[in-house]
């Protein structure tokens, strides 16, 4: 008689197993949400200036539905975007991206890579991203020089290991970047120095969110940091949040805004999914509108 109530339960289990899989594989990694967030960092009666936080779209070529997404978000009428790596999955990319991305190259924008613009994305063991360190192995080269001469072409800063200014929103804004430190591509020496008094505002840029470069830019004077790269946890545990950033970003970081010694820190939870673990749970797919407000 013992038996009945625990195969009942492992009947249960096996159920809500399968339900919880269906919905992350099925539904939520495409519940596309557009965040927004208000960051009180401008001078005294300045006009508000808006930022467009695009990151890891990890695009596949058959993926229209994101694209048609992304491209609509021109609709939102942003003063820059910026687009924080990991765009492709696929060798054949690079088209579906720029659908994403066509209506928004006529913006100002900037934009650093992540691993997965490089080199494409190969299947492990998703309990791997727990351990404390992991070498990276790398899949596919992937097409990065053409789409970099697309947006370069368009007009946008590559500040992959670079510093520029520009014009946005009617501001003089300076922003300096790395590329990606997860595969050891960063070189912030390089950019690294004190903030420009010629700028009306100052943007770190990195796909991940690694203190060995928010910690410079931060001491340098940048008052905003951009990263991806966390996938916001991708499967998060509800009431707990992110199991890990898969870097050295704490997990309460692992998405949203956040204080980052002077700076405000924003980490995106990105757009897409590793496609060989297409799943997302308790963490949606999202792009950000960053409103910069008077402090």
């Amino acid at each position: 008689m013992r038996k009945r109530p625990l195969i009942a339960l492992a009947a249960t289990l096996t159920a809500t197993g399968a339900a919880t899989f269906a919905y992350a594989s099925l539904i939520e990694r495409n519940l596309f949400t557009l965040r927004r967030f208000n960051v009180p960092i401008l001078e005294p009666d300045a006009e508000p200036l808006r930022i467009l936080h695009l990151s890891d779209l990890h695009m596949m070529p058959g993926q229209h539905r994101k694209q048609a997404w992304v491209a609509a978000l021109s609709g939102t009428d942003p003063d820059l975007v910026v687009v924080t790596g990991d765009n492709m999955a696929s060798p054949d990319a690079v088209p579906g991206v720029l659908r994403a991305l066509d209506p928004l190259l006529t913006l100002p924008g900037a934009f650093v890579f992540g691993s997965n613009d490089y080199r494409g994305p190969v299947w492990k063991n998703p309990l791997r991203y727990l351990l404390p360190s992991d070498e990276y192995v790398q899949g596919a080269e992937l097409p990065a020089e053409a789409l970099r001469q697309h947006f370069t072409d368009a007009g946008w800063a590559d500040l992959n290991n670079a510093r520029t200014l520009l014009k946005a929103g009617g501001r003089t804004l300076e922003l300096a970047g790395v590329d990606d430190p997860h595969i050891d591509r960063d070189d912030y020496p390089a950019v690294a120095g004190p903030i420009s008094p010629d700028a009306d505002l100052h943007i770190g840029v990195t796909h991940t969110p690694a203190s060995r470069v928010l910690d410079p830019m931060a001491a340098d004077g940048f008052t905003l940091l951009l990263a991806g790269h966390t996938h916001g946890g991708q499967v998060c545990v509800p009431g707990y949040g992110a199991l890990t950033t898969n870097c050295d970003l704490p997990h309460s970081m692992a998405k949203g805004l956040h204080r980052w010694s002077d700076a405000h820190l924003h980490v995106s939870a990105g757009l897409g999914t590793h496609p060989t673990a297409p799943i997302r749970f308790a963490c949606r797919p999202e792009a950000t509108i960053l409103t910069l407000i008077p402090r």
